[in-house]
């Protein structure tokens, strides 16, 4: 089975961080101010996890 990749919406901010790094993978939801994964296979890996390690509260992970 693949990872892929998820985001705790009870704990994210609206920093749209994850948007600007993988705009491919991650989508933003204005009314509520939380970001959203679109395509976990949009983007490499390296650029997923560079969007995980920018998030300030650390809200997105990989799942398997």
């Amino acid at each position: 089975m693949a990872k892929v990749v998820v985001i705790d919406q009870d704990e994210c901010i609206g920093c749209e961080s994850c948007v600007e790094i993988a705009p491919d993978v991650f989508g933003f939801i204005e009314d509520e101010e939380k970001a959203y994964v679109i395509d976990s296979s949009a983007a490499s890996e390296e650029t997923i996890q560079e969007a995980i390690d920018s998030c300030p509260s650390e809200c997105i992970y990989w799942s398997e």
